[in-house]
């Protein structure tokens, strides 16, 4: 169970988080990244955010690409963020294919 200063800092990096793959996938085109949410561990050192992709195919390249600019993520959160947090919180990625799998039971239900 998150405590509100939590929430309140998770949506706050969340917001941020998909403000900054809204401007970098606008180069790419054919790509959409959304940041569906975020976690924030107890001590605010770690962010788990959890990333939907469209199109679905291209979610582990993408996740990939992601992982290797870690670091340019977290100091462009930073840059956002450097009035409302003290530490900026290492991040981590994850897809989020909930999406896919309604789909898919959708599918199933259908036959």
């Amino acid at each position: 169970m998150q405590e509100t200063r939590q929430n309140r800092i998770a949506r706050l990096l969340q917001k941020e988080l998909s403000m900054i793959f809204q401007s970098q996938t606008r180069m790419m085109r054919g790509v959409m990244v959304s940041v569906t949410r975020c976690r924030i561990s107890p001590d605010l050192s770690v962010c788990t955010a959890y990333l939907s992709v469209f199109p679905s195919e291209r979610g582990e390249e993408m996740l990939r690409n992601i992982n290797a600019n870690e670091k340019t993520i977290r100091y462009e959160l930073g840059t956002r963020v450097r009035h409302q947090l003290r530490i900026i919180p290492e991040l981590r990625f994850f897809i989020d294919d909930s999406l896919d799998y309604i789909d898919h039971i959708d599918e199933l239900l259908k036959k």
